[in-house]
Formats: C-alpha cells, structure tokens, sequence
C-alpha cells in the first residue's frame, strides 16, 4: 500500500481489514508522517513499514519495537521501489500523489505486480512509458479512481479496441460549479479544498476545483484504453453517481453508477473479476431522484481545455502540464497567488517550454524539473499582495 496515511489508502486499507481471510497489507509506505504510519502498523502488523524521508528512519524503526511489532522498517524512496518490485506483495495500491509516485510505480510494474493504480501522475507523465512497461512484463493495471474504475467496469478490462465508439467521464464540477470567471478571482483554499461529494487530499481536491482533475483524467483515459482524443468527452455530473459511460457502435450505452465511495472501486482492483463487500451500501435511485448532466464551463474552467490541448499536443506536453499544475497548485494552497493564478502559470509552462518527445525516463524527469522552475520563477507574477 503506497500512499498508506492518505484518503485512498484509509479506503484500502478498510477494505482490506474486511477480508482477513483473503486480503493482506503486507508493505505499508507513507511520506513523512511517522505518527501516523506506526498506527497503521499496529492495526494491520504488516511485514514492511517504509517512510519516504530518510531522516525519519530512526523514528519508525524506534517506534515499531516500542510497540512490539516485527514489521522491519525501511526509509527512502529506494526502499519503497524495492519493496513494491519485491516477493513482498502481489499487487500494489499505487496512491503516492504527485510525480513522485512514478518510481515506485514503474517498479510494479516491471515486476510484474497487479498494479491498482490511483496516481494519475504515473500515466500523464509518462503514460506510454508505463503502459508498455506493464505490457511487457504481464503487469496487470486495474484502474481504481472512480471515472476509470467504471469505464474498466464497463468493458471488463482495458480493452476498447471492439465497438466502442466513444468514453464518457463524468466530472462533479467541484465546489465551484456554476460561478462565472469573475467569481472564482476571489475563492481561498479552504473553499477549494471542500469537495461537495469526495473526502480527497488538498492537492487532488483544488485539482477538481480547477477541473484539472478532470483534464488529467482524459489524458489517462487516453493511456489505459488506448483512445484517441476525439473519442472521450467529458460531462459535469454534480451527484456523482453516474461515474462513467461507455458508447458502443450499435447505439447501447453503458453506464457505472455507485455511491461516492472509492471502497467500492478498491474492492473491484483487489478482488478482481471477483466482486466482494466493500462496505458501501447499494444506491437507492428512487431515494437520489434525479441526475442531471451539463457541459463543462471551459471559460471559467480553462485547465481542462489545456490538459485536453497538452494530450493532443504529445510528447513532453502533459509532463510539462503536470509539473506546472503541481507548483501552481502548491503555491495557492500557501496563499501565495490565487485561484485564477493556476491555469495562468500551466499555460505560460506550455507557451515557454518545446514540447518534443520525451519518451524516457530521464527525459520525461528532466521536462519535469525544468518545467517546475518555470512555474516557480513565473509566481512572483502572481503574488497575492496582502
């Protein structure tokens, strides 16, 4: 379990605890919240606990024994590569947020491992890098946020090369749904942060805010099932039942809906093409009465117009994208610039950077690095004067 003291990993985690027969989290990684990983480990006593920020190796491994656990402890970004390829585990819930996931999760993949895949970063960023990594070593990739878990519901697998005419992703429109760009100038990250229907991280949440979320998933669903972008649209969907819908040739449409819960879609990952409880109760439509559905407001929503323009673009663009999001994104949630601020410096990043191929590793890192100095240099621009 990457990414194990965040939301998704709490989500996994429960679902996991629900199958002591059949399920076990043997490998628990965090970032640097120690506190929070020990607690973990005495709930779940798996064999590995590994805390990314080295300096805090002491700390875990200190309190492990205090609590009487042989979990063996690990600290660095190596650690959690080496553990995620290891005999340790047979699939890996892939949910560290941000770029620096990716490691990690080509690790898995190489190795071979049924990757649950939560961090979409993996896939904009180096997309065609992982899915033919995956590809060559039988890797299984099970997506498992909620728009693309459904679309794998639908088609039960990855594969939309037999009469699909097109995907459709459902977006909630976030807690901003229905303000004008004029409206937004305003908006503070507390707002941000306050999902309507997801209980997410800071990043993720002002990601859905801003529509990037959605923007990144497009690029993902580019990725995963192999789909050019004119075959995937996006509809805003505020009660987020309707998590996706794939058209076939003949006319049929298939839908997945569900309460928003990412159980439900961690269950589908763990106990794939088994269904097994999740603990989320089944949807009552006569109870939610309605669903409605409206286009996307790309003028006040402009980040989702760019991810889309960065995954027709190619080659280093969506990296690019990412790297800038992430600064951006960072940088609002300190109260360093506004709301407004972060689409603006996501497309300076793409105006200002080439975008060839970047179809390596290092390459990809390399756009990485440079596009987030960019983004930093590019704030003062920006700044909130308060």
């Amino acid at each position: 379990m990457l990414g194990a003291t965040g939301s998704i990993g709490a989500s996994a985690l429960d679902v996991i605890a629900r199958h002591p027969q059949r399920l076990r989290a043997s490998v628990l990684s965090a970032g640097n919240n120690v506190r929070a990983l020990l607690a973990l480990c005495v709930r779940h006593r798996p064999d590995h606990a590994v805390i990314a920020e080295p300096a805090l190796f002491a700390e875990l491994r200190d309190g492990l024994r205090a609590a009487g656990l042989a979990t063996q402890a690990h600290a660095g970004a190596a650690a959690i590569e080496t553990l995620a390829a290891s005999e340790a585990c047979d699939s890996v819930v892939a949910a560290i947020v941000g770029a620096a996931g990716l490691h990690s999760t080509l690790a898995a993949a190489r190795a071979g491992k049924r990757l649950l895949l939560a961090n979409k970063e993996s896939l904009v960023l180096a997309g065609e890098l992982l899915t033919r990594t995956a590809s060559a070593a039988g890797a299984e990739i099970i997506p498992i946020d909620s728009e693309h878990s459904a679309i794998f519901q639908c088609l039960r697998s990855r594969d939309a090369s037999q009469g699909v005419r097109k995907v459709v992703l459902t977006a909630s429109g976030g807690p901003f749904r229905g303000r004008s760009r004029a409206e937004l100038a305003e908006v503070t990250p507390a707002q941000a942060v306050a999902h309507p229907k997801w209980s997410m991280g800071p990043k993720i949440s002002v990601d859905s805010a801003t529509l990037m979320n959605k923007g990144l998933e497009v690029i993902e669903a580019h990725h995963l099932f192999a789909l050019a972008g004119d075959r995937i649209e996006v509809v805003v969907h505020p009660q987020s039942l309707v998590h996706s819908l794939v058209e076939f040739v003949d006319g049929s449409t298939l839908a997945q809906l569900g309460l928003p819960d990412m159980r439900t879609t961690l269950a589908v990952g763990l106990a794939w093409p088994e269904r097994i409880e999740s603990g989320v109760s089944g949807l009552d439509l006569l109870r939610q009465g309605r669903l409605d559905f409206e286009a996307p407001d790309l003028h006040a929503f402009p980040c989702l117009a760019l991810a889309w323009d960065a995954m027709n673009a190619g080659g280093g663009a969506p990296a690019i994208l990412n790297a800038a999001n992430e600064v951006a994104v960072s940088a609002f949630l300190q109260g360093r610039i506004g709301f407004l601020a972060i689409p603006a410096l996501v497309e300076h990043a793409l105006t200002t950077l080439p975008r060839e191929n970047a179809d390596t590793l290092e390459n990809l890192l390399a756009l990485d690095a440079q596009a987030r100095r960019i983004t930093e240099l590019a704030l003062a621009q920006y700044a909130l004067h308060v």
